[in-house]
């Protein structure tokens, strides 16, 4: 059962011995250096190459062009990931990925790859088509999608469901479209130098339009696909190892379509690209915008429908499932505590919000026969800290229950008394 789970084995010498004697490329400090490395070394060749093509100048135009959609996405997905919200280090990994090694990739690989097929055919034109509706839809989304398998791999903790996977997705390739917007603006920008056209007429006004106003949720939405995918592995038990490797797969598959039939929209005719945009594009932004907040809600409604059997077992107090599962009533908890207790207790209540719905999703996991081996150490892991963080939460959850109850409290009454007999209560009796 849930509620009384074994208290974990506390650290012993096999854990440390496992420690001290892990070879040194399994040392956390040393895969963190390496990863950092990695996407620093992509930074400053990308930038190379960006600048070498655009020039200093239209580097500049293209980077401060860009920029413009890139906090409102990254917002719009921080949104999305308030329910239950991952920690920033792997948004900052995501857009770095995006940004910097995924687009390095990009770049090297397309423009090999087109030149290979420009001498091979001897037809140049005939491989900038090729190059765009086939070659460039799968490296580009290849190389997103890595950064998706990564954090599926190794935060597997931080990845439980298809919101998840949407926001790893969704700011990797919001990174990569920052990347790339800089190369295509900073090119419009030179172009518009030589030929002399400036203001609405011009190159770069047209392209700033296209892409920073029209079509800024192109590449996330592509790549949200693969996340999705990711997403509904990640909620499969771990012996359905089929469906947990053909799912992401099929996720790529439908990214790598919808990139190239957006590409290839030009080849439709004069008006191809905007046909593809109003009859496929924005109703399939308008099907997935849907899909991801329904899949927000139902995450709440997880959390209100999970943690009432800790609030039975007296680790929760009685109306915290229902303020839990309430954006509003976290909200408010969350100023109450830091007008009276403070930044540090707002952000004791903000950590005690996290936890208990990661409990919850944990639990829900757990009776579905998705859960694993760790269930119970993790359990107790959640548990403590949400204990930990009694003090400051309870009172801002109380008042926060009572600003948004309906009437009547949907909870007992009995159990909503002011304080609890919480000190006497032992939270590791069996």
């Amino acid at each position: 059962m849930a509620t009384s789970p074994p208290p974990p084995t506390p650290p012993g010498l096999p854990a440390e011995a496992a420690r001290r004697h892990a070879h040194w490329w399994q040392r956390t400090w040393v895969r963190y250096a390496a990863l950092t490395t990695l996407l620093a070394l992509s930074g400053l060749v990308i930038l190379a190459l960006v600048r070498k093509q655009t020039g200093t100048e239209g580097f500049l135009v293209g980077l401060g062009l860009a920029v413009f959609p890139v906090p409102l996405l990254v917002a719009a997905f921080r949104w999305l990931d308030r329910v239950d919200p991952g920690p920033w280090r792997n948004l900052l990994f995501s857009f770095a990925w995006g940004a910097c090694a995924a687009a390095l990739v990009a770049i090297v690989a397309n423009s090999f790859a087109t030149q290979w097929i420009a001498t091979a055919t001897a037809d140049p034109s005939h491989a900038d088509t090729l190059g765009a509706t086939v070659i460039a839809p799968v490296v580009e989304e290849s190389a997103k999608a890595a950064a998706v398998l990564l954090v599926f791999l190794f935060r597997r903790r931080d990845f439980t469901g298809i919101v998840d996977g949407v926001v790893i997705a969704g700011v990797t390739a919001t990174g990569f479209a920052f990347t790339e917007n800089i190369l295509y603006l900073g090119t419009a920008f030179g172009t518009d130098r030589l030929s002399g056209d400036t203001g609405l007429f011009s190159v770069t006004a047209a392209t700033f339009f296209v892409r920073v106003i029209m079509s800024p949720f192109a590449h996330p939405l592509f790549t949200v696909l693969t996340g999705i995918g990711f997403g509904i592995a990640a909620r499969s038990a771990d012996r359905q190892q089929v469906r947990r490797v053909l799912l992401p797969l099929v996720g790529l598959l439908l990214a790598m379509g919808m990139h190239a039939m957006w590409n290839g929209s030009s080849a439709f005719g004069e008006y191809g690209f905007f046909a593809v945009y109003a009859a496929f594009m924005v109703p399939s932004f308008g099907l997935l915008t849907w899909l991801a907040v329904w899949t927000r809600q139902r995450e709440l409604g997880t959390v209100r429908t999970e943690l009432p059997s800790y609030a039975m077992a007296g680790w929760l107090a009685a109306p915290e499932p229902f303020v839990l599962g309430s954006m509003k009533a976290r909200r408010l908890a969350r100023e109450y505590a830091t007008h009276h207790g403070g930044r540090d207790a707002g952000r004791a209540v903000a950590e005690y919000e996290a936890y208990a719905t990661s409990l919850a999703f944990l639990r829900h996991r757990g009776r579905r026969g998705r859960a694993g081996a760790d269930f119970a150490v993790r359990e107790r892991e959640l548990l403590n800290e949400l204990w930990a963080r009694r003090e400051p939460a309870r009172p801002a959850l109380a008042y926060a229950a009572r600003a948004t109850a309906p009437a009547p409290a949907p909870w007992p009454a009995p159990g909503y008394g002011y304080p609890p007999p919480y000190p006497a209560y032992n939270p590791y009796r069996s």
